[in-house]
């Protein structure tokens, strides 16, 4: 990794980006330029976007139009976005807003029993992003399993139709 390939992953770590909630003006931008984007298939692994404003051509990624489509959807649905790199480290406090569970239960029912890897940065524990997303995918699959479960045993006994 070059120089400057650390510099720039260096200040992705450190820059989460949180976006209001788009106005209703945007939302209906975002929806007519996401359905643009969405179609867009590019010359194999890249695309050339004009600018403009600044009389420009520049060459991204396929995979930078494909996420700039999936925010515009999310702003057309009026939701706020937020990116976070997925090698960011989280704080307890951000991992437990994350996922909608206080801080106290985060630690002792999640962390200390060893269900979420954690580090320690000082005397703080730090969690990963990447390993935060995991841990809630997994949550979401044992949810389902648990909710089907219930549907069959509901059904065994004759409590539903």
């Amino acid at each position: 990794m070059s120089t400057q390939q650390r510099e720039v992953s260096a200040m992705a770590t450190q820059q989460n980006h949180f976006y209001d909630m788009p106005s209703e003006q945007e939302a209906e931008l975002a929806a007519a330029s996401g359905r643009i984007l969405a179609a867009c298939t590019g010359q194999g692994d890249q695309a050339k976007l004009r600018l403009i404003d600044d009389n420009q051509e520049i060459t991204v990624p396929i995979k930078a139009i494909h996420m700039l489509a999936d925010i515009l959807n999310q702003m057309a649905l009026g939701n706020a976005i937020s990116i976070i790199p997925i090698h960011a480290e989280l704080t307890t406090q951000q991992a437990a807003d994350f996922l909608n569970i206080s801080r106290p239960y985060l630690i002792s029912q999640v962390l200390d029993t060893g269900k979420l890897p954690f580090h320690m940065a000082g005397n703080r524990r730090k969690i990963y992003f990447k390993d935060l997303m995991e841990y809630k995918a997994q949550q979401k699959a044992e949810s389902k399993k648990t909710m089907a479960r219930l549907a069959q045993l509901s059904q065994e006994m004759g409590l539903m139709e």
